[in-house]
């Protein structure tokens, strides 16, 4: 193998990895100050986006990542830090509901139906958050889920015109949540790309008022 070829395949190995380590530099630096965990201290928002996820697990159970994101949610709006909660996920069949889920354990604890909004085409966190702009109306939003998510979240906000802070919902144990965490590696990646692409949502549609 001469040297021109090795160059060349070091430089094809070290590529990915060098892509992978500055896109999640690049966004988890993007969120410092913007995320918050003391509901004390966030700023008051119209709106809370509710990133989703499945309620229970392959294996059974409640889904914690779900069950934290509705605590969450919960205690933003009656700290009068949100007046509605628009929650964005996957509703891909009719087996398949995250946003209905997600109201249905939101008006258990408290939340008037009124005050809730379903957005069924969120089906990735770049169409989540783009759709509670060109969709939803909103601008200004408090995304809702774990740090790590919220962090990518904001990066897309942010890049496309709206002005966003997290809140931080309880985070799940490093075992719980490992496969969850090493996906986010490679998530925070591909939204990178999506940027510098001009990735676009699945579906935009009619608007609707959040009043």
């Amino acid at each position: 193998m001469n040297n021109k070829l090795k160059i060349i395949l070091l430089f094809i190995c070290i590529l990915p990895i060098t892509l992978i380590f500055t896109s999640n530099f690049l966004i988890e630096e993007n969120a410092i100050d913007k995320t918050f965990t003391n509901s004390t201290f966030i700023n008051k928002n119209k709106v809370g986006l509710v990133l989703g996820t499945s309620k229970f697990l392959r294996g059974g159970g409640v889904n914690l990542y779900f069950q934290y994101r509705i605590d969450a949610a919960v205690e933003l709006y009656q700290k009068g830090k949100i007046n509605f909660i628009l929650v964005s996920g996957d509703n891909g069949s009719k087996y398949y509901d995250e946003p209905t889920a997600f109201k249905k354990e939101l008006i258990k604890n408290g939340i008037p139906k009124n005050r809730i909004f379903l957005d069924y085409a969120g089906f990735r966190t770049l169409d989540s958050v783009i759709r509670a702009k060109e969709v939803f109306g909103q601008s200004n939003i408090t995304i809702i889920s774990q740090k790590f998510h919220n962090e990518r979240a904001i990066y897309i906000a942010e890049k496309h015109g709206i002005s966003a802070i997290g809140f931080n919902a309880k985070d799940v144990t490093a075992k719980y949540g490992l496969k969850t965490r090493i996906r986010e590696y490679f998530a925070k990646t591909k939204a990178f790309l999506d940027i510098i692409f001009g990735k676009k949502p699945k579906f935009l549609g009619s608007k609707i008022e959040i009043k």
